[in-house]
């Protein structure tokens, strides 16, 4: 079931890849094209694919990011009085589609054996079918609304599962124990208070560079929680979760966490595609003193 949901994926990003080659308008869409198709490629073959040869992929669809082939096109989105017409036509019943994603993905992930990735997949294509319904608007649309955003959102996209798999990649190569060595040497061990501020501002930071606090919690874990937190004997539940959480505060400040905080930019057409960041910093701030405060009290 979870592997049909790739090859959904992957048709949408073939599907983009073929409107950017046809967008004559382009002058990066032979670029463009590759590289969409590239990554729909991936996502329907991979497991059929050899690793290094993925990797290899992967390596070409970054040239052509940094060379700058790849780019948003000439797709154009409806009117604004279109739009207007429809907003009042909808009204608010345009959000039950996007709840209903959230609230079908969450009841799949819990109720049933099938995951939280296929629950997020099913409960995509039920808000599909209802935003069809609720706006009225033909299927044939779907396509090329589809690529638009896709485009519009551009190879930012695709940073959540190389950062994820990059953070793998550091776990098994024991970066953890080199940063717990490191840190060993920097910070005397045995003050408790000192320890949980070492270790939230480490996943804070560490996944500012990563852009994901999934990534970076096993390798600061390993590498500050255990033996400067956990092994002075903090809780080991409530340390990892409010490490984990500490992490978020480092995703609020970094532009490496794209989806989040770039993507929404670039959607939004905002002049400064930082904007979103520089909002987010003092409340972050303001998040990871309370998290060190809160896993001293409550750890301890």
């Amino acid at each position: 079931m979870l592997e049909l949901m790739y090859i959904l994926a992957g048709l949408v990003c073939i599907c983009s890849g073929f409107y950017a080659f046809f967008d004559s308008q382009n002058p990066r869409r032979i670029g463009n094209g590759i590289f969409w198709n590239l990554f729909g490629g991936i996502l329907i073959f991979g497991p059929h694919i050899h690793p290094a040869f993925v990797g290899a992929i992967l390596m070409l669809m970054g040239v052509l990011t940094a060379k700058k082939f790849v780019g948003f096109g000439t797709l154009k989105e409806a009117s604004q009085e279109y739009r207007n017409q429809k907003s009042l036509l909808i009204g608010k019943k345009i959000f039950i589609p996007a709840l209903a994603l959230g609230v079908i993905a969450f009841g799949i992930a819990q109720f049933t054996q099938l995951g939280g990735l296929v629950g997020l997949g099913i409960a995509s294509v039920i808000a599909l079918g209802l935003s069809l319904f609720y706006t009225r608007e033909k299927v044939t649309l779907v396509p090329y609304e589809s690529s638009r955003i896709l485009q519009q959102m551009g190879p930012a996209v695709i940073l959540p599962q190389l950062l994820g798999t990059l953070g793998a990649l550091f776990s098994q190569s024991g970066v953890g124990k080199t940063i717990a060595n490191f840190m060993g040497s920097l910070f005397p061990q045995g003050h408790p208070l000192l320890g949980v501020a070492l270790y939230c501002v480490s996943m804070a930071l560490f996944t500012m560079v990563m852009g994901n606090a999934f990534a970076a919690f096993a390798v600061i874990t390993i590498g500050i929680g255990l033996p400067f937190v956990i092994a002075l004997g903090g809780d080991p539940v409530i340390v990892g979760a409010l490490g984990l959480s500490a992490g978020y505060c480092g995703t609020l400040m970094t532009p490496m966490a794209a989806n989040f905080n770039i993507v929404p930019a670039m959607i939004l057409e905002m002049k400064n595609k930082n904007g979103v960041i520089l909002e987010q910093i003092p409340v972050a701030i303001a998040l990871l003193l309370t998290h060190i405060g809160l896993m001293y009290i409550l750890a301890f």
